[in-house]
Formats: C-alpha cells, structure tokens, sequence
C-alpha cells in the first residue's frame, strides 16, 4: 500500500530501532518497489527515495511486513523506490541461477549475460550506496555478519525459493537482480554481492574513523554522500 505522508529517518533514530530489536533480527532482504521515484510502499520497514532520503514505515523492525515470501518473520526488508518499469532477459539456454553476467538493453545483448532493462525510473547511485549504508548501519547494531545467509536481495531469495528468473513461476521476482557497480566503471554485478561489498566498505571506514559516527537525531546518513561527493 502506498504511504501518503512518509516519514524520513535519521541516523540516529535508525541505529535506536536497531538496537531496540537486538536479537530479534537474523535477516535483511533487500528490494525495489517496481514503482516510481516518489512511491514510497509499507510492504517494507525501509524505503530509500531517489536522492537518497530514507523514510521508515514501522514503529519497531520487529514488526512483520509483507516484503519475502516465506522469510518476513525476524527479518527487515528494505526498498529503492524504483523499477516502475524494469524488464529483463536470460541469455538463451542458460539457467537463471547460474547466470553471472548481464549488460543493460543500450549495450545490446551479449553470449551468455543477462539483459536488463532498468527503464524509466532505474536506481540511482545514491540510492544503491544508501542502502549499502543502511545494511552497514543495522549489522553494526544487530551484530549481525555482512553474509550472503543475513543480507540477501529478492532475487537471491527468489533463486533459492524456486521464483527466480527463469524457475517459471508467474509471480517471478528480480529485484536488484544486478546493479551497476561504481568500482567496476559502472559496469553490471550481482547486485547481492554489489551491496553486501559496499557495506563493508562503509563498515570499514567507521571502524576506522574516517568516517563520523552520527548518534544524533539531526545527523543524516553521512557516510554515502561523502563518498559520492568524494568521487
């Protein structure tokens, strides 16, 4: 259901819920809301606008959204409001699961790579490294490992649950299936491994003081701007 007001969360507020959930936690999903820019869904505990602005849709992260079939139980899920029109293809003869590569649709399709269509409304840049903020953010206060088994995207989860591109299924979902990654020029990643890399960058970069910690409640999320205005 869409929001009509959403409310925006700070940094501080943010690490404040993590720790209120402690152990109640053992996942985060990560997903796109397959609407536009300005759509903001309560399917989900977090949505991350497009200039990066995240808004919270719960009074707790204990609360149980509707966001991963069989997996909303002990879990966050977190949104790009983006993908209103998104499409893609598997290379031909090849398995979903299996497929490592991919080029977006003005690149033409390659042996091999998936195609994807991000169309009119694709994540932005500042959305992808706020969200690999935010996963930084609630594993530091979750004590949560940055793995594969504790931060997956929808498609990851979809591959696994048999609703993954190419397992047939009609209510098939592909979210952040692949993302361009900034350290590769841009080119298309598992978005998985894209996002869960980027958290640990941002972990890493708190751990080692190059970044502020923002405890307070008007500190924003810091750390991804500064690294895109560093860029």
């Amino acid at each position: 259901m869409l929001v009509q007001n959403p409310e925006v969360i700070l940094e501080g507020r943010l690490r404040t819920m993590a720790r209120e959930a402690g152990s109640g936690i053992k996942a985060i999903y990560l997903h796109w809301t397959a609407g536009r820019y300005g759509q903001v869904y309560d399917d989900y505990h977090l949505c991350i606008g497009r200039d990066g602005t995240v808004y919270v849709n719960c009074g707790h992260l204990t609360d149980i959204k509707l966001h991963t079939w069989m997996r909303n139980h002990s879990a966050v899920g977190i949104a790009l409001c983006c993908g209103v029109d998104a499409r893609c293809w598997l290379p031909v003869g090849c398995d979903g699961y299996e497929t490592k590569e991919a080029c977006e649709i003005s690149d033409g399709q390659k042996q091999d790579c998936a195609l994807i269509d991000y169309g009119t409304q694709p994540p932005t840049d500042i959305q992808i490294e706020v969200m690999a903020d935010v996963v930084a953010i609630l594993c530091e206060e979750l004590h949560l490992p940055i793995t594969p088994e504790t931060v997956m995207t929808h498609c990851e989860a979809a591959f696994e649950d048999g609703y993954g591109p190419g397992d047939g299924d009609p209510d098939m979902r592909w979210d952040l299936w692949f993302l361009p990654d900034s350290a590769c020029c841009g080119k298309l990643q598992p978005g998985g491994e894209v996002l869960r890399g980027k958290a640990v960058f941002y972990q890493n970069l708190r751990e080692q003081g190059l970044v502020d910690r923002h405890y307070e409640e008007d500190a924003g999320l810091a750390a991804a701007r500064e690294v895109l205005s560093a860029a």
